[in-house]
């Protein structure tokens, strides 16, 4: 198995900075880091095992019919998942509301069954899904550290800026946790690696 299957997505190919996909959910989920880490995971999951399932599957899929197929092995897990959540993570579940339900549009998903999985193995397949996922939830980590650190002095709910900064004048950026500014981060960040990407290249 070639190591840029599992590398690749964490920077070269990265889903959110280089392929812009998946960006609606890194702006909605990102205000705290708690659902964005769970969004993280449940993406991560769902690209794994149905690229996986769609591996294994990929010579008995009518070409006719393979959206359909797919469109069926993703909402499986994404149900899993999201009653999953509702029973044992039920406040994150409403933080994250529609958004678990609407992994199953993810273009990342579809993109990597239909990119990889459907002309790949199983194990292989599996990893990219992984990886791919791990790529995209490693942007929403960052989106939402610094979203609640700065916009709620928190991180997890937990106060990190003390109350004497508070006291000196600091006051929390509202700012940061809207929208707006969470696209504006993520232009930064596709920015900053694609600086480094060319000096890379002009070094070479």
């Amino acid at each position: 198995m070639k190591k840029e299957i599992y590398k690749n997505p964490f920077f070269k190919a990265n889903p959110v900075t280089v392929l812009v996909l998946g960006i609606c959910s890194s702006l909605a989920v990102t205000v705290k880091l708690e659902p964005a880490c769970v969004m993280a995971l449940s993406v991560t999951l769902v690209t794994g095992f149905s690229s996986l399932f769609a591996s294994l599957l990929r010579n008995t899929i009518p070409n006719r019919i393979r959206i359909i197929v797919q469109l069926v092995l993703v909402s499986l897990f994404v149900i899993l998942i999201d009653q999953f959540l509702k029973a044992f993570a039920y406040e994150v579940s409403k933080q994250l509301s529609v958004y678990v339900g609407l992994i199953i549009t993810n273009c990342i998903v579809m993109g990597r069954i239909e990119a990889f999985a459907l002309g790949n193995k199983p194990w292989p397949s599996f990893v990219d899904g992984i990886a791919n996922g791990l790529g995209y939830g490693m942007i929403l980590v960052v989106l939402a550290f610094f979203r609640e650190l700065l916009g709620s002095g928190c991180l997890f709910g937990h106060q990190i800026i003390p109350d004497s900064w508070y006291a000196a004048g600091y006051m929390n950026n509202g700012l940061i946790i809207m929208p707006p500014m969470a696209l504006i981060l993520v232009g930064l960040i596709i920015w900053i690696q694609r600086s480094y990407q060319k000096e890379l290249i002009e070094e070479k």
